[in-house]
């Protein structure tokens, strides 16, 4: 089982051509968690276009920023901070000038490449959906990366000038075609989004994952892994246009720094769509910062699924006793062994979960742990998967009524079910063995023709008291089958 430990704090400076970023992490290397996380829309990369420079007054707010992140990051002692530069520093006359000037607080900007920020952002998409096949699309402020990505390893790679500040207001549409066209016909990266994936990286595509989600009533409204429908885009247009400032930041999420870039992002967007043909387009809340953390990894640390290893992370912090969300799943398991490799997935991060809740007040136990199922900041899950463990765990907590009717829409009847038994599988779990290893291991849960046998040795008979034997029949009814106990 996967082994989480504390590697942080460490921190990540990103000087964007939009927005300078201060990202500090802890938790475990494999899914970080985010311990601090502050930005500043600087923009440097205004004007860039016009004058080949940055101008003084985003310099100065940038270097402002540096020097609050950096006195930031002393004070909450970081083992490592890494300071990276993008697009506008590294194209603008003045580049150098800004660099020295960051030197001199003591930090060290490595200036990295297009080409480098590419595979960074692919790396990242990498690290949040590991089944990632088609082509990773990281749009800043002065620049748009685009990478081949199939098998968890990266292929060719690209960078373009044609970032949210560059493409004018309304969006160069000619300039962003020609770019992406000399980038793509005919070429190996061209290819790579034709039938597959494109996995839209920044915070320009997350403005408009949330402009799409919630002017669509979506039940869960988080942009990681959410799918775009290309269909949806005139939509997203006319309402990118229509709308005043202030609804799309309060009605939409929009970042109100954002909200002028919509017009530039959708038209950039648009174009990829067109040029590329992918079957789906889906939005990667990682990107280069969490991309620069896991290619340190060692090849063996990124084989871990990040879905579960975070849920370990959370359940093992979280718990009372520690971790035995995996042995709480493989006592379970005989039971639901027509679960498919997706679902089995799901249902151990349920059982990962299922004691995180313990310290709630009884009342609202339930609610607890479905509001870190469905909001967590998790990663390798989609919305649906969300919901499936919320259910589950929604049971497993003692819950009897409507479980959130919003997300119920994302289900099928048959996930319901199913998750609804996996609570009632946990419930049951946990209640034999008081949330322990040992009684757990001492017992044996299986299914025998119409039942769902409950096997112990006969010392231990005491054991299945009224409380335990209640939840077995639970159990049972929710499966349609018998309970049933056998003292061996």
């Amino acid at each position: 089982m996967i082994a989480p430990l504390s590697f942080g704090p460490v921190g990540i400076i990103d000087i964007g051509s939009n927005s300078v970023r201060l990202v500090i992490y802890g938790g475990t290397e494999r899914v970080p968690s985010v311990l601090f996380n502050e930005k500043v829309m600087a923009g440097l990369g205004r004007g860039l276009r016009e004058t080949g420079r940055m101008d003084e007054e985003s310099m100065a707010m940038a270097l402002d920023a540096l020097a609050r992140f950096q006195l930031i990051a002393k004070r909450i002692k970081v083992k490592r901070l890494r300071t990276v530069a993008t697009a506008a520093v590294r194209e603008a006359e003045n580049g150098p000038d800004f660099l020295y000037a960051a030197a001199k607080m003591g930090l060290k900007p490595a200036l990295i490449s297009g080409e480098e920020e590419a595979v960074g952002a692919a790396f990242g998409v990498l690290s949040a959906i590991p089944e990632a096949k088609g082509m990773v699309a990281d749009l800043g402020g002065g620049s748009l990366e685009l990478a081949g990505i199939a098998r968890g390893a990266i292929g060719a790679v690209d960078s373009l000038p044609i970032g949210v500040l560059r493409v004018g207001t309304p969006p160069d549409e000619d300039m962003i075609s020609s770019h992406l066209e000399r980038a793509l016909k005919g070429m190996t990266l061209g290819k790579a989004a034709k039938g597959q994936g494109l996995y839209l990286v920044g915070g320009s595509f997350r403005a408009i994952a949330h402009l799409d989600l919630l002017s669509n009533k979506h039940p869960l409204p988080i942009a990681h892994q959410h799918q775009i429908d290309p269909a949806r885009l005139d939509a997203l247009e006319k309402l990118a246009e229509d709308a005043d400032k202030s609804e799309l930041v309060e009605k939409f999420w929009v970042p109100s720094q954002r909200a002028p870039q919509l017009p530039a992002g959708l038209a950039i967007l648009r174009k990829l769509i067109e040029t590329c043909e992918p079957s789906h387009v889906t939005v990667s809340a990682y990107g280069l910062r969490e991309g620069l953390l896991y290619s340190e990894l060692s090849d063996a640390k990124r084989q871990e699924d990040p879905l579960l290893a975070a849920a370990l992370e959370v359940g093992r912090r979280l718990g009372r006793f520690g971790d035995h969300g995996a042995l709480l799943d493989q006592w379970i398991a005989p039971v639901f062994t027509s679960d498919g490799k997706a679902m089995a997935r799901l249902r151990l991060a349920a059982c990962l979960l299922g004691d995180i809740a313990w310290n709630a007040h009884p009342d609202f136990r339930a609610l607890r742990a479905v509001d870190q199922a469905l909001h967590g900041n998790w990663v390798g899950v989609d919305a649906k998967g969300r919901a499936i463990i919320g259910r589950a765990l929604f049971t497993a907590f003692g819950e009897d009524g409507e479980f959130d009717p919003q997300a119920l829409t994302l289900l099928s009847k048959r996930e319901i079910a199913r998750a609804y038994a996996w609570g009632r599988a946990i419930r049951l779990a946990q209640r034999l063995s008081a949330g322990t290893d040992r009684l757990l291991r001492q017992t044996a849960l299986k299914r025998q023709d119409d039942k769902v046998l409950l096997v112990m040795s006969e010392k231990k008979y005491r054991l299945y008291g009224l409380a335990v034997q209640k939840r077995h029949e639970q159990l049972a009814a929710a499966l349609k089958l018998k309970a049933a106990v056998a003292f061996e």
